[in-house]
């Protein structure tokens, strides 16, 4: 090894050392962020926070752009990836995926709820690019949402709703976690995450025990001329 050679224990340190600091730094920027707006803080604001010099700051983040721009990769992207794995994971019924995909959102949620509320807050002040990722992302997500409500319902796992109805309610009931959740607080995240999915479920599937005969529309159809002929004899007595 020579002189000029850097130890590769050395280097994990610094590598560590780097990620421990831009963490702190985007914690300072979300605080700051939430409480004075974007556009009311500036890098020598999130400086101070942290207690260094804004040359120093400038090593971790060139710009308040590409600070907010990580959050919001964080917080729209990074859900997706995991809720996607349930759209296609072949060994889970509709009712497993809706509730592992819920859990995801409010876990994620109750873990860093003053992010989602940032990103709420800052919509309007978004950079046009950030933008068009941010909406791209929900769509992303609430189209993964509509595929498997629609699978449920097709199925004759679910009611006969609308999809995309149904899948902005389960999404409303998962966003607003992070208005009321405060980490360290009288709730339990896990107790959080398995009530709101609890919810999500029983919203959603048949109110009785039948399981339809196949999968399919013809076995959903089934179950709804079922539905249909006990109503006729209610109405009929």
């Amino acid at each position: 090894m020579t002189a000029g050679t850097p130890r590769k224990g050395g280097t994990r340190a610094n590598t560590a050392r780097r990620e421990l600091v831009e963490n702190e730094i985007y914690e300072h920027a979300t605080r700051l962020f939430a409480e004075r707006g974007f556009a009311g803080t500036s890098l020598q604001d999130i400086a101070d926070a942290l207690g260094i010099t804004r040359p120093a700051l400038y090593y971790y983040v060139r710009s308040k752009d590409e600070l907010l721009a990580k959050l919001v990769i964080e917080v729209t992207e990074g859900p997706l990836v995991e809720i996607n794995r349930f759209v296609d994971a072949p060994d889970l019924d509709p009712v497993q995926k809706l509730r592992g995909m819920v859990e995801v959102f409010v876990g994620r949620q109750t873990s860093q709820p003053e992010r989602f509320r940032l990103l709420i807050r800052s919509e309007a002040e978004l950079p046009a690019e950030l933008t068009e990722a941010y909406a791209a992302s929900r769509r992303a997500v609430l189209k993964a949402v509509v595929t498997v409500v629609d699978e449920g319902v097709r199925t004759g796992r679910f009611r006969p709703v609308d999809p995309r109805i149904a899948a902005l309610g389960v999404l409303g009931m998962c966003n607003w976690v992070a208005w009321w959740f405060h980490p360290g607080g009288r709730d339990d995240a896990a107790a959080v995450a398995d009530g709101i999915a609890d919810m999500a479920v029983g919203a959603l599937v048949r109110a009785d025990d039948r399981v339809p005969d196949g999968d399919g529309p013809a076995a959903a159809l089934k179950l709804l001329r079922q539905d249909l002929d006990h109503l006729e004899r209610l109405l009929d007595g």
